[in-house]
């Protein structure tokens, strides 16, 4: 396992170990002792997600707020998506700044989404399986989310939005200007 760092603290890009011969690959894609070694943070991950989404299904960028917040491993098990993490911790000194992460089969990088996040992706393949790893129980009281175009973003989807497909409850997220209000 080889951890990057990126723009944003705490969020880190993970690169698993892949033993690959005749038969197929292996690696390890999660050990709560060397990531913790290896990022300072000692992840207690309790809950296990799997979405499966076609060309342009965008889903976020959804958060957890307050007590409920959730830090995230996610990873693509089929296909190719554009991963997005927005730094929305009100003190931090990247607030409302985000990292682009682009996960695939072949690569099998991760994302490590810190707590006091927003995260969302898009898929670019016909069809991707997309899979995290949650620190804590969701709560539907707790959930919110961001538009996924707000301007203040200024995030780069790589996919024009007339191919975005959302769902009804993300049509309705708010910008980072009226998430500020509520802080």
């Amino acid at each position: 396992m080889k951890v990057e760092a990126t723009t944003l603290k705490d969020c880190f890009i993970i690169h698993d170990t892949v033993f690959e011969d005749s038969r197929g690959y292996f690696f390890e894609s999660f050990n709560r002792k060397k990531f913790q070694e290896l990022t300072g943070i000692d992840a207690n991950f309790v809950q296990d997600n799997q979405s499966a989404s076609t060309r342009g299904v965008l889903r976020g960028l959804h958060f957890q707020a307050g007590e409920h917040a959730q830090a995230k491993l996610v990873r693509v098990l089929e296909g190719i998506v554009l991963d997005i993490a927005v730094d929305i911790r009100k003190d931090s000194p990247t607030f409302g700044e985000h990292v682009e992460v682009e996960l695939t089969t072949v690569s099998r990088k991760q994302l490590y989404v810190p707590r006091g996040f927003a995260h969302g992706f898009v898929v670019l393949s016909e069809r991707a399986v997309f899979f995290y790893k949650c620190d804590n129980y969701y709560n539907r009281q707790a959930e919110g989310g961001l538009m996924y175009n707000d301007a203040d973003l200024n995030i780069d989807w790589k996919i024009s939005d007339a191919d975005v497909v959302l769902s009804e409850k993300d049509k309705q997220n708010q910008s980072l200007k009226d998430f500020l209000k509520t802080l």
